[in-house]
């Protein structure tokens, strides 16, 4: 076949993808090799590929190409997450455009809406990911609401359940208005903002006297249900026993004491809406009180709101403290800067509600997971290491889960009530179940299915991708199966730092709980993508490029060195595209290399020379030093290192020395000894950066002889370690200063490289010599003369040695060489009036440090020495 003379990625990169997918090299099942296994951290259902999943999805694949090629059995599983809060909204809006409601559906009729949604637009990055080369094992995608994966998270329901660790409970839950559905606390932002402390006075029951409260929520004053003082407050010892009038809605309540007041802030008076504040929730199960909810699920206020009904909380606000102003309730208003709850899916600001939700005991079941990871006997690495305070903090302050979602997208929670009371329920895998259960719990054998009701929330997405290392191995629902007991614990998880606790952790607190063992042996932690501004890539900010016009830019190689280049283990990637060009200009180079060699005429009676010998040994050496480093990075996970020391193996010791060291002369041909070698040479490279640049090097690989489908690249052997030279790598790199010394004086002195030069040498470190031919070849030097005193003519060091190179008008261009003196002269020569100049002003002189003086008159006896130097040097080439 003929060698394009340009390397085209998109003729490339289908063409081999399709041909790894048609001959299954992606697909794994059990056999006798060692497993290696990776779960991909499922993306939304309703995501594209943007730049964080490319930079995931990359390290995935290096580690997964990587360890097919060592021979290990690697199994890649994809999947996509049912992510109910944010596919559910889009759902919605979907229907919307339709004019359509969710409320005028039945369950199942939005449920069949939503798979059809899913169908339609699930399968997007899964796609996305195979034009970045992902060579996940696609006869294995999993999908959360896959029916096997629902009947395991039901399982595992019922059995916590059982145990005792799953509960229903009357709690203060953090409120999502915009999605109405509640979210743990992890799902919860704070963030810092600025808005005001209202200073609101309240009459006080069969008297003149007033009480002022300061409030940040004054549309909150309709669930107020009392007035709490602290006992030790003597400013409000009048107060006691007596009763305030809420403003507005008239309501006569209590005021209380409580030390949990505090003095210091605000005006030391507390009003208490026990409906919404967790701290006054516990204020008012102390003390008693009424509670009272004044919003609707959509945070508008109900019929508690009076005038305001039906209207949004904050315009509420805005509305309320004007009339609360006009009608001299309203004392003073200050600027206040304090911490807002907002839902890391919608954006919404929070609103504490209490409700009745569902429950998963967490104490226990962390224990073993917090040993696992910080334990003496550790079973998993967090990398880097600096996460393990983060997981610390998180485990051993962890909270109850609330893991029901007032939502339709998502498994169904298997509780079926059978009356109207709070406990009037069981809990079973299906409403067979449920309804013998039911018959046992009431004594009443008459009852049936339709007299139980199906509780309607959903449980939260992470409880389903919380068994992902198992469930997608069919390990729940079927323990001691072969794939489970063979691919369990998998090997390394790649993920973001802001999943830890929400999926990570919890992982690892199922694996223990249901196979008694850690989910995977690595979690590498990769940092956030951000610009060059140091911004978090976001479609708001508009600094996300587009990942496919990436991929179509540079190629899928080039993005991914572009991506790894720039992503150090554990921090954030300041991403550039001028590296992803960078990975493309390599990709060239390569391309070229490989051209170059495949041009070469072999002649099979040469002998191989002395030159190509030791240039051979030499770079199996370097290569052997090479591979050690690359599996020392690569244990470390930093695979920018990695990527790095292969970059330098073959842009500066394969390319730039290597082939001119072995590369025939013009227009002659190459032995066959050294042709083979250096072929054996170029696939050991390709190997070694096939996991980073899978297109490319499967084409040269194929390129190269005819292979068949068993001896493609990507199930080829990686090179084995083996011990190396580490003499000849330290004399090659002595040498390669010399060559360096000798073309700077070619350079400097335009020496053409067709004009042969004699070499002489000072030699004190008496190194080998056996370089020397490889020496005379890059330099073409006549040949070089060890000699005892120095010679006339340019010079440089290397370390103690000292090399000379006679210059004589035969060997340079003088025309160019006078020109060069020429320019180099002016530029002295002016440099030597402005010091002059200044060492002839009186007042630079005498006001002047002694220090800054010695530095002029020591730059002008420099430049008076260089002119001389330029001088006589013009004079030789007369």
């Amino acid at each position: 076949m003929a060698i394009p003379s340009k390397y085209d990625a998109s003729k490339v990169e289908d063409k081999w993808y399709d041909y790894w997918m048609k001959n299954n090299y992606f697909h794994s099942t059990p056999d006798e090799r060692e497993p290696y296994t990776i779960v991909i951290p499922p993306p939304n259902v309703t995501g594209v590929l943007h730049m964080g999943h490319m930079l995931n999805n990359t390290i995935q694949d290096v580690l997964i190409r990587r360890a097919r090629l060592l021979g290990k059995n690697a199994c890649w599983v994809p999947g996509t997450d049912h992510a109910s809060i944010a596919t559910e909204a889009k759902v919605v809006a979907k229907l919307k455009e339709q004019g359509i409601s969710k409320s005028d559906l039945t369950r199942e009729e939005f449920l069949q809406h939503a798979f059809d949604w899913k169908d339609e637009y699930g399968g997007i990055i899964l796609e996305q990911l195979k034009k970045l080369g992902a060579s996940c094992d696609w006869e294995r995608t999993a999908f959360t609401m896959d029916p096997e994966m629902s009947e395991s998270v039901i399982k595992v329901f019922v059995d916590l359940y059982n145990k005792g660790l799953i509960y229903r409970g009357y709690r203060m839950v953090n409120w999502d208005p915009e999605a109405k559905t509640t979210l743990s606390d992890e799902e919860v932002i704070h963030e810092e903002r600025q808005g005001n402390l209202y200073y609101l006075e309240y009459k006080i029951e069969g008297s003149n006297d007033t009480l002022t409260i300061a409030t940040t929520r004054p549309e909150t004053i309709f669930g107020d249900t009392a007035i709490c003082i602290n006992p030790n407050d003597e400013r409000f010892t009048h107060l006691k026993w007596k009763k305030a009038i809420v403003p507005l809605c008239n309501r006569v309540i209590p005021i209380i004491e409580d030390e949990y007041v505090d003095l210091e802030f605000g005006t030391g008076c507390l009003k208490v809406t026990p409906a919404h504040d967790e701290n006054d929730k516990n204020l008012g199960d102390k003390h008693n009180l009424e509670v009272i909810d004044i919003f609707n699920d959509d945070a508008s206020l109900n019929s508690f709101g009076l005038h305001y009904e039906g209207k949004d909380r904050f315009v509420v606000r805005k509305e309320i403290a004007k009339e609360l102003e006009e009608k001299g309730i309203l004392v003073k208003t200050e600027v206040h800067t304090n911490k807002v709850g907002t839902s890391e899916r919608t954006k919404a600001v929070i609103e504490p509600r209490l409700s009745d939700q569902w429950f998963l005991k967490m104490t226990d079941l962390a224990k073993p997971a917090i040993d696992a990871v910080l334990g003496d006997a550790a079973e998993i690495n967090l990398v880097p290491k600096k996460f393990e305070n983060t997981y610390r903090h998180w485990m051993e302050n962890v909270r109850d889960w609330n893991i029901s979602r007032q939502l339709w997208w998502g498994q169904q929670i298997p509780a079926y009530f059978y009356g109207d009371g709070k406990e009037d329920f069981v809990v079973a895998e299906n409403i067979e179940k449920a309804l013998e259960l039911a018959k046992e719990k009431t004594k009443n054998q008459q009852l049936k299915t339709n007299n139980l009701r199906q509780d309607t929330d959903a449980l939260d997405t992470w409880f389903s991708s919380w068994l992902w290392p198992m469930s997608v191995f069919d390990g729940i629902r079927n323990p001691e199966n072969e794939e489970i007991n063979y691919y369990y614990p998998t090997n390394d998880l790649v993920t973001g730092p802001d999943i830890l606790f929400f999926w990570v952790a919890r992982m690892i607190v199922a694996g223990y709980e249901y196979k008694d063992a850690k989910p995977f042996e690595n979690v590498y932690l990769t940092g956030l993508v951000r610009d060059k501004q140091r911004r978090k890539m976001s479609k708001s900010l508009g600094n996300s490029p587009d990942a496919l016009k990436l991929i179509e830019e540079f190629g899928a190689d080039g993005v991914r060195v572009g991506l790894l280049l720039s992503a150090p283990a554990g921090n954030d990637i300041l991403f550039d595209e001028d590296l992803c060009q960078q990975g493309k200009a390599f990709a060239n180079k390569i391309w070229n290399a490989f051209r170059l060699i495949k041009g070469w005429e072999i002649d099979e009676n040469l002998k191989q020379p002395e030159t190509a010998k030791i240039g051979l040994a030499w770079y199996e050496a370097k290569f052997q030093k090479t591979l050690a480093e690359i599996e020392d990075h690569f244990s470390k996970y930093r695979l920018s290192d990695a990527l790095m020391a292969i970059y330098k193996l073959i842009m500066d010791d394969f390319s730039s020395w290597l082939l001119e060291i072995v590369k025939p002369s013009y227009q002659q041909p190459i032995d066959r000894t050294t042709f083979d070698a250096i072929i054996e040479v170029l696939e050991n490279n390709l190997k070694v950066l096939h996991p980073f640049m899978p297109f490319l090097t499967e084409e040269i690989w194929q390129f190269i002889s005819e292979r068949t489908p068993e001896e493609a690249l990507i199930i080829s052997k990686y090179p084995l370690i083996k011990d190396f030279d580490t003499t000849i790598i330290a004399d090659f790199e002595f040498a390669t200063g010399v060559v360096s010394g000798i073309r700077t004086i070619r350079k400097e002195k335009n020496i053409s490289f067709k004009d042969a030069i004699e070499l002489f040498v000072v030699d004190h470190e008496k190194n080998t010599k056996e370089f020397d031919v490889v020496i005379q070849k890059l330099t073409n030097a006549a040949s070089i003369n060890y000699v005892a005193d120095k010679v006339d003519g340019a010079s440089f060091r290397v370390k103690s040695n000292e090399y000379f190179v006679p210059i004589s008008a035969d060997n340079i261009d003088v025309e160019a060489e006078t020109k060069k003196l020429n320019a180099e002269l002016k530029r002295a020569e002016g440099f030597l009036f402005g010091i002059q100049k200044k060492l002839s002003n009186e007042r630079f002189v005498s006001n002047a440090p002694e220090k800054v003086i010695e530095l002029e008159r020591k730059k002008e006896s420099d430049t008076l020495a260089k002119i001389e130097t330029i001088k006589s040097s013009l004079a030789s080439l007369q």
